[in-house]
């Protein structure tokens, strides 16, 4: 987690001093940096870690797998109840809550997922979606190394998340860095069939990934609601003042006569 942190802060630093005139999107500002740090993570993940992933999905049972999933996605819900309390969600906190409890006796520390089997469904909150309920934009997209599309506000959150991470809190390091690659390893494996379907549909890959990324966080921090994007037409609608309807027979304001209706 100190390796992933250090990556954090470096590229953030690195980032608010390397604007570029060149960038298209204005919530990518700094696009020729992105993009190159992007075919880096890119070269990494076709050298080694889509390798990798391969090997686990070719060795590890799906049953398996699914346990791998569920033990994460169950320690992940005590950093999603945390998030909960601070966006005063207090409902889907105390559900959150009883699902951690939940999966983590019944459940078997996690491996199986009992809790969505009733109502207790999974939600996803982390710190920056909480900033972003804050009120605190998403400054410029990132891309990191090694850990993919971000934004500043992102960046920051996934700092803080860290924190009250049970994997980080293991007081062991070896262990530590075993869980955190163990982890890393089945996310990346979760992806290769959607990569399958993405590769096919991308143009831009770096593009796609950076628009998708965006309207998801966007999406995430409306809770599914985004406010409908607004657009030239509609501004022009707006502002546009309604005409008065000429009305036959009017007394004229300069003369005082009667406009006449129709030949006589």
């Amino acid at each position: 987690m100190n390796i992933m942190r250090t990556l954090i802060v470096f590229t953030a630093v690195a980032l608010t001093g390397c604007a570029s005139t060149h960038a298209n999107n204005p919530a990518d500002p700094l696009e020729p940096l992105n993009r190159g740090i992007y075919k880096f993570n890119d070269s990494v993940d076709k050298a080694v870690v889509k390798p990798v992933a391969r090997g686990y999905e070719a060795v590890m049972p799906t049953v398996g797998r699914i346990m791998v999933s569920n033990f994460f996605s169950n320690l992940d819900d005590i950093d999603v109840t945390a998030n909960d309390l601070l966006q005063f969600k207090l409902v889907q906190c105390f559900s959150d809550g009883m699902r951690f409890f939940v999966n983590s006796t019944v459940g078997v520390f996690g491996l199986i997922d009992v809790a969505s089997i009733g109502d207790l469904k999974k939600h996803h909150q982390d710190f920056g979606i909480t900033l972003g309920k804050w009120g605190v934009g998403n400054g410029p997209y990132l891309v990191l190394p090694i850990l993919g599309p971000s934004t500043l506000r992102d960046s920051v959150g996934l700092y803080v998340d860290g924190y009250a991470s049970p994997i980080y809190n293991l007081k062991d390091m070896r262990t530590r860095n075993q869980v955190y690659l163990t982890r890393g390893i089945n996310r990346r494996a979760e992806l290769l069939d959607q990569e399958k379907v993405l590769t096919e549909a991308m143009i831009d890959p770096y593009e796609f990934i950076r628009d998708a990324y965006l309207l998801r966080l966007q999406s995430q921090v409306f809770d599914g609601n985004p406010p409908r994007p607004r657009y030239d037409d509609d501004e022009s609608d707006d502002t546009a003042q309604p005409q008065p309807a000429s009305t036959s027979g009017t007394t004229s304001a300069t003369t005082g006569k009667s406009s006449p209706t129709a030949p006589r």
